[in-house]
């Protein structure tokens, strides 16, 4: 315990703390829980714990990675003990706030602790004894939070701490396959793209897991590389892989597509690959490879499109009819076409030799009778719309740098920029937590939001380093000076 004593010292924690602080009033408590990766995993955990707790004695807490309690569970008599000093919902349980505790200690710490009477900091909490152990995100790999066992001195024993570890591994196994399930999907998607580049690119998470890297599974070199973490990409940058070659990051939405700078059909250090990876993962001749279009019409820069990883000069007509032709794969007549890029004045003849004009830059891509693309599609903006029909707070945010090609005036344009700015605001403000609307706060809408600002200055705790940030720029709307 002396290293979390130093901690606690280090923090200035006062010895004759009465209580741990409040952080979340009730009002806001509920956000807090929603937009918490273990919400829909409590029921399991408190169902694990009761059934072999002390349910006389015991109180279970879990809390985020801050160590903000968001959940608890316990009889009346130990409630009653735990509320007078903090240990309830909506309190911050960090070394920094009350010193050395099995919740702040195990977020610190990274494992489990179990921490007996007078070997807590604060006076306060020498009548108890807690166990608790940290639960680590799989995806990330970001500790996102810490399940804890609380009594008296006398009722809680040392070998409650394997209890905890326990049921956070449990937790984690939860997070873990829910992971493999989105991993699973996303590959079902993507591949295609993977196998168009004969087996030499990477496709990894937007936190830099591998997902898949060709030719094979089980042979050596990269297709060796599923599971292993990469430093996490931006668009458009560069990214080392694990044989020492740069690859150029492509947003796929949920991922990347890393296409090697290296000569195609070579390994690195010059070696012909010498297979190329095909549907179940045999070798042979790869399948005809569909042509990938990936376009970037979300915020406030220059519309960026990418045909096959090679980045293709687009005007802001150009960018338009990319949109719409991605929002409709089945195809628009020119009529449809016209009418959604000009309104009633619009007509067939003048979105001709635009089309023409676009089809020359795409190498034959768009299609006539109907207008058409004729080549996979990945769209920021249609990502958003995945993830805001899958409830995905988090990836939403992440993605909806901004509107819908801000600039455009095209009727069809404006009005899917209008849905998609209201349903990111709708689940930001009613299903987001405080790092949802942190994220949403930094795009151009939610700058000036004065609700989400609101909002999000309520639910941030006190110590929070964003909270001036926000509290300035909501004042300055509050008060009209912009």
């Amino acid at each position: 315990m002396s290293e979390s004593w130093r901690r606690s010292r280090d923090a200035g924690v006062d010895v004759d703390v009465r209580a741990a602080p409040l952080v979340y009033d009730r009002d806001v408590l509920a956000d807090a829980r929603g937009a918490h990766p273990l919400d829909r995993h409590v029921p399991m955990l408190e169902e694990l714990l009761r059934g072999v707790a002390d349910e006389t004695e015991h109180l279970m807490v879990i809390t985020d990675d801050a160590g903000h309690v968001l959940w608890t569970q316990g009889p009346p008599a130990a409630r009653r003990a735990a509320d007078a000093i903090g240990l309830t919902d909506g309190f911050r349980w960090s070394e920094d706030a009350v010193g050395t505790n099995g919740i702040g200690t195990a977020l610190a710490s990274g494992r489990a602790e179990f921490v007996y009477a007078a070997e807590h900091v604060a006076h306060i909490l020498h009548g108890w004894s807690c166990a608790g152990a940290p639960i680590t995100d799989p995806d990330s790999g970001r500790v996102i939070g810490c399940i804890d066992v609380s009594a008296t001195v006398d009722a809680l024993h040392p070998a409650t701490v394997a209890l905890v570890a326990a049921a956070a591994r449990l937790a984690e196994a939860r997070l873990e396959n829910e992971m493999r399930q989105r991993d699973e999907r996303l590959r079902d998607r993507l591949l295609p793209h993977l196998r168009g580049l004969g087996g030499s690119g990477v496709l990894v998470t937007a936190t830099g897991r591998v997902l898949a890297a060709g030719p094979d599974a089980a042979a050596p070199g990269p297709a060796g590389w599923r599971g292993l973490r990469l430093a996490v990409p931006e668009a458009g940058g560069t990214v080392t892989l694990p044989d020492g070659r740069t690859a150029v990051a492509e947003p796929l939405g949920e991922a990347f597509l890393l296409r090697p700078t290296a000569a195609p059909g070579r390994a690195a250090g010059g070696e012909p690959l010498r297979s190329a990876l095909r549907p179940g993962g045999r070798r042979g001749a790869a399948a005809p490879a569909r042509r990938l279009l990936t376009l970037s019409f979300l915020g406030d820069g220059r519309p960026e499109a990418r045909l096959d990883g090679r980045p293709v000069p687009l005007t802001l007509r150009h960018a338009e009819i990319l949109a719409l032709l991605a929002l409709h794969p089945r195809g628009l007549s020119g009529d449809r076409l016209a009418l959604y890029l000009y309104g009633d004045d619009g007509s067939p003849a003048t979105v001709r030799p635009e089309i023409h004009r676009l089809r020359e830059r795409l190498d034959g891509v768009v299609r006539a009778r109907p207008y058409r693309l004729g080549c996979a599609v990945e769209a920021d903006f249609l990502t958003v719309r995945r993830l805001l029909d899958d409830g995905d707070v988090a990836g939403v945010v992440r993605l909806y740098t901004g509107e819908l090609l801000p600039c455009s005036d095209a009727p069809a344009i404006r009005d899917e920029r209008d849905e998609l700015a209201v349903r990111v605001r709708r689940q930001a403000l009613d299903r987001g937590g405080a790092d949802a609307l942190w994220t949403y706060a930094q795009t151009e809408p939610g700058r000036d939001d004065l609700e989400a600002l609101e909002r999000l200055r309520a639910v941030l705790p006190p110590d929070d380093p964003r909270l001036p940030a926000v509290a300035s720029r909501s004042d300055r709307l509050l008060h009209g000076r912009l």
